[in-house]
């Protein structure tokens, strides 16, 4: 659900990337928040000793052949090990091969006991898992299906089948090639992704209630989207007249064999014993059973037989059950969108309908990754070798992202070992390998360098918000570009990836990671960087001046200590002056001072506020419109406190009260509108309160 990356090895959990940056950000505000006491963690229970892994299998001596023994030698050797320095309590790896199911393993514990009670080990073919964003794939195949019956079309407006008003900004037409390929330019949801309870979530409620805003063109901007594919998944619930949930198990699940998958919320009670609990880190106590607010987007249940099913039928295995055509996957599996609206951005990696194009080594690669809380997991199929591989965690892990290198040493070593690259960097062509363009022309070292110095400067995430207090993320997680004297870009976090990475330039405007595969382009006009896509679905915009960090860190941090210096020094002052029997000095006016004093007191109250509101929404808790609005309204009072502020700066200077005094009263005006300034600017006084 997150993504976070949540379609590829190597992104966090969906909800949002701190940076170091990030964090130093919200730490200037939380120091304000002096008299918050932190909510005391409960304390957890040691797990229950790790069980023995599966009995080692010896690898066959020579080359790696793709089959059972060598496998899950090289699983056992890998996961057990690795769980357990990560801090996550188990998983489950399927591998499907020529038609059939090559294997299933299961590590560490389904149930730690850290709650008390016996701890229980994954079973590999019983343990039932959360797979998160892969979800999307059995909404692309349940469009895909009904697109092949003829009931929709691929590029119709989706107005023509829905009952409910989406969000346009634009006259362009929202079509379902635009929701399978996050392009119907929609800003991100954050509140009702994922909650907890016993109550089901209906889906058509969940989409009408406050839906995003349109803010891209559609077809013109990558930006994954978890309510663009849940409307697809209630298109599909109207059309076919049952729900969705219903529609699935009836013409995916029954197909392919899968008897142990559902997306129905809460979990069915005769699935419920066979669930594994999901973990912050192995240490912790469980986490609740989550509930999915756009259950097409990610509210999956499955186990990895199943998903080895399902990878079967994706890939037309014969005796596999047929879900689609053949005609019909391969149009699922290609490239779904070209140079007419993305422009340059075609030149990387493509969006497939509901895939995204992770190819490697040469060969074609389509999957999809996917996060919950404490779920991580990623799918990836082999259309030209007839291969699958699926994996999922039930934890976190210990620092927040340690299943994403663990996702990608499973997932890029299956590949490394079993396709390797060839001795000229490719595993030869197909005719469906374009989906990931191999460098062609050499850019000469000039041209790249020119071009480096173009793309340097501060990007933001597509992936984001713009029409209520949110749009904060832009300030705490912007990737900066910095061109290097060799013409290579240096871009921190690199996409993908929670550190830095190097490019170099191998096509023009197409540069690809060095010593590495992931590539990246960009779309250039008058001689600017519009976007920089990666991954299919996620694209780097140029970031507002006005945003960047250097500007409003200092603005808010200064502004903040300002005022609650002034905050506090006002009654200090009332004291030293009743204690030395003084009085202010003329001109200074009771009113206007009071109501300076409360502008200021509001202020910092609503920092604080925000930086609480903020937390409680990207930890994916419900915050209310009531409390959004009170807090506006706390705000508003700072911003409308400019005005006797100003006053009392008049006053200060007509009565000549000495540059000190005036000093200070100049001070706190400046500090109440640069705060009010950023309220404007960061929407936190938007009309929209909806997240």
């Amino acid at each position: 659900m997150f993504s976070s990356h949540d379609h590829t090895p190597t992104r966090r959990p969906d909800a949002v990337r701190r940076s170091p940056r990030a964090l130093a950000a919200l730490g200037v505000l939380a120091a304000l928040a002096v008299t918050i006491a932190g909510a005391p963690a409960a304390a957890a229970a040691t797990p229950a000793d790790t069980p023995a892994p599966p009995p080692p299998v010896t690898a066959p001596a020579g080359e790696h052949t793709l089959a059972k023994s060598d496998v899950d030698a090289w699983l056992d050797g890998l996961l057990p090990a690795a769980l357990d320095s990560a801090g996550i309590a188990g998983g489950v790896v399927s591998v499907v091969h020529d038609g059939e199911i090559l294997t299933t393993r299961g590590y560490g514990h389904a149930d730690t006991g850290t709650t008390g009670g016996e701890a229980v080990p994954v079973d590999a073919e019983q343990t039932l898992f959360r797979p998160g964003s892969v979800s999307k794939l059995f909404t692309a195949t349940a469009v895909m299906q009904l697109i092949e019956s003829g009931d929709l079309d691929l590029d119709a407006d989706v107005a023509e089948y829905l009952d409910l008003d989406v969000p346009r900004r634009f006259d362009e037409p929202i079509t379902l090639r635009n929701l399978l390929t996050h392009t119907a330019g929609f800003e991100e949801r954050v509140g009702g992704l994922i909650g907890f309870g016993d109550e089901a979530v209906v889906l058509r409620d969940s989409l009408a209630e406050d839906p995003p805003e349109q803010i891209y063109e559609p077809g013109t901007v990558p930006a994954y989207s978890n309510y663009g594919n849940a409307l697809a998944g209630y298109i599909v619930e109207r059309v076919s007249g049952v729900p969705f949930e219903e529609y699935v198990e009836r013409n995916i699940f029954e197909p392919a064999g899968m008897t142990s998958s559902t997306f129905v919320q809460p979990l069915p009670s005769v699935l419920q014993d066979r669930m594994s609990q999901g973990y912050v880190t192995s240490a912790d106590a469980p986490g609740q059973f989550e509930i999915v607010g756009g259950a097409p987007a990610g509210s999956l249940t499955s186990s990895a037989p199943d998903m080895a099913r399902f990878m079967l039928a994706q890939l037309g295995a014969p005796g596999a059950g047929t879900i689609l055509e053949p005609e019909t996957l391969d149009l699922m599996h290609a490239p779904a969108l070209d140079e007419s609206t993305l422009g340059g951005l075609a030149a990387a990696p493509r969006m497939a309908l509901g895939f995204f194009d992770e190819s490697r080594n040469g060969r074609t690669i389509v999957g999809h990754g996917g996060d919950t809380q404490f779920f991580h997991s990623h799918l990836q199929i082999y259309p030209d070798e007839g291969t699958g591989v699926f994996i999922s965690l039930n934890s976190s892990g210990t620092d927040g992202y340690a299943t994403l290198p663990l996702r990608e040493a499973v997932l890029q070593g299956f590949t490394d070992r079993y396709f390797p690259a060839d001795a000229a960097g490719s595993a030869g062509t197909t005719d469906t390998a374009a989906i990931t363009p191999a460098p062609g022309t050499t850019v000469d070292e000039a041209t790249a360098r020119d071009h480096a110095a173009l793309a340097e400067g501060s990007y933001v995430s597509s992936r984001g918000v713009q029409s209520n207090f949110l749009a904060v993320l832009d300030v705490l997680g912007p990737t900066q570009v910095t061109a290097r004297d060799d013409g290579r870009l240096l871009i921190t976090p690199g996409p993908g990836s929670t550190t830095s990475a190097l490019y170099e330039e191998v096509e023009p405007w197409v540069w690809r990671e060095v010593d590495g595969q992931r590539t990246l382009a960009m779309r250039v006009a008058d001689d600017q960087v519009q976007a920089i896509v990666y991954e299919g679905a996620f694209t780097l915009l140029p970031g507002q001046p006005e945003r960047a960090p250097g500007v409003v860190l200092p603005v808010i941090g200064v502004s903040a200590l300002i005022l609650l210096v002034a905050a506090l020094a006002w009654p200090v002052g009332a004291i030293r002056r009743r204690v030395r029997k003084q009085t202010l000095p003329q001109g200074t006016g009771r009113v206007t001072r009071v109501l300076t004093k409360i502008a200021a007191t509001a202020t910092v109250l609503a920092l604080v506020g925000w930086v609480v509101t903020f937390q409680t929404a990207m930890s994916l808790q419900e915050v209310s419109e009531a409390s959004l609005r009170q807090l506006q309204a706390v705000q508003a009072i700072g911003v409308l406190g400019i005005v006797p502020a100003v006053l009392q700066v008049v006053g200060a200077v007509r009565h000549r009260h000495g540059w000190r005094r005036i000093a200070g009263t100049v001070l706190v005006v400046l500090a109440l509108a640069g705060v009010a300034w950023l309220a404007f600017e960061l929407r936190l006084l938007a009309p929209s309160v909806s997240y």
